[in-house]
């Protein structure tokens, strides 16, 4: 039985390296590395879950500092701007609408809570964040993670399809995406799907909204009345401004701005195959009907208002 067991696990390793260098190829979008990386999980299983994971966490972060040299930073704190008002108040309505769903549903008030903050911020991040601070066990930890990634690679597909049919401008597509997509990894490639401003605008806005992961898991310590100090600090952001004041003020050559972001969509591509590759039928078992049903409800709340508020406003 083991010898068929190591066989299997060989040929899984295999065909996952060949998928691997599949999303290498030019015409390969981030959407359909997702798409690759879901159904060899779907159908084969996890083949590298640690590589898989610390590969999508770091390779993500350093292709976000990529995508700053090739935007502009007047250009950015315009489009931040617009969007700051409706932010504070999407992020915390978000997370008041999530406790009580997740109360009236009777979900684990620790998982319930966890969704709530990753949806109202960005995502997997914003859960790494304040899972210590509630002192959330791995069961409630990769409950959430499960339901998020879920809709992540759900929004990837479904946004913009839904932008060019209701016929979104770049820019209500870029702050829609931005509010309503969990994930910074999903945000990009959605922006990158649908346009090169709208990815700029929505990495410029998702961006901002990160920066809450700071004073909501201040917040959530006395919420929980846990003096926990270990807070995950998104420093990648920091660097992505640095890389943006860069290109805006320094005479940089055309050819390394280029060679950058070329190097930031392909790595965002293969962020998408890693996350892709994560989402196991394991995963979609752990995470349950009552919480998956949890997180879409709030998604809907968040993802039908904010789309109200950039067809009115934006």
């Amino acid at each position: 039985m083991n010898a068929i067991e190591n066989f299997l696990q060989s040929k899984r390793k295999v065909v996952y390296v060949l998928l691997l260098l599949f999303c290498f190829l030019p015409m390969v979008t981030p959407p359909v590395a997702l798409f690759t990386g879901l159904v060899f999980a779907l159908v084969c299983g996890e083949a590298f879950p640690g590589f898989t994971k610390k590969s999508s966490k770091y390779l993500l972060q350093v292709s976000v500092v990529g995508l700053g040299f090739g935007m502009n930073l007047h250009e950015s704190l315009a489009s931040g701007r617009e969007g700051m008002v409706f932010t504070v108040i999407s992020v915390v309505g978000t997370l008041l609408i999530g406790s009580v769903l997740a109360r009236r549903m009777q979900v684990d008030r620790k998982t319930g809570y966890l969704i709530s903050s990753g949806t109202a911020i960005c995502g997997g991040s914003a859960i790494a964040a304040v899972g210590p601070v509630i002192k959330a066990n791995d069961h409630e930890m990769s409950v959430s993670l499960g339901a998020v990634f879920i809709l992540n690679a759900v929004a990837l597909f479904l946004f913009p399809v839904l932008g060019h049919l209701l016929d979104l401008t770049q820019q209500q597509f870029g702050m829609w995406a931005a509010i309503a997509i969990h994930d910074t990894s999903s945000v990009v490639g959605a922006g990158a799907a649908y346009g090169d401003e709208a990815l700029k605008v929505a990495t410029t806005v998702k961006l901002t909204r990160a920066l809450w992961i700071i004073p909501v898991a201040f917040v959530t310590s006395f919420i929980f009345k846990s003096k926990s100090d270990k807070v995950y600090m998104p420093w990648f952001i920091f660097l992505f401004v640095l890389a943006m004041l860069a290109n805006t003020f320094l005479s940089l050559p055309a050819l390394l701005t280029g060679s950058m972001v070329w190097l930031a969509h392909k790595g965002l591509t293969l962020t998408l195959f890693f996350i892709g590759a994560g989402l196991s039928r394991g995963v979609l078992r752990r995470v349950g009907m009552r919480s998956l049903t949890h997180a879409v409800l709030l998604w809907l709340v968040i993802g039908v208002s904010s789309l109200a508020y950039v067809w009115f406003f934006c």
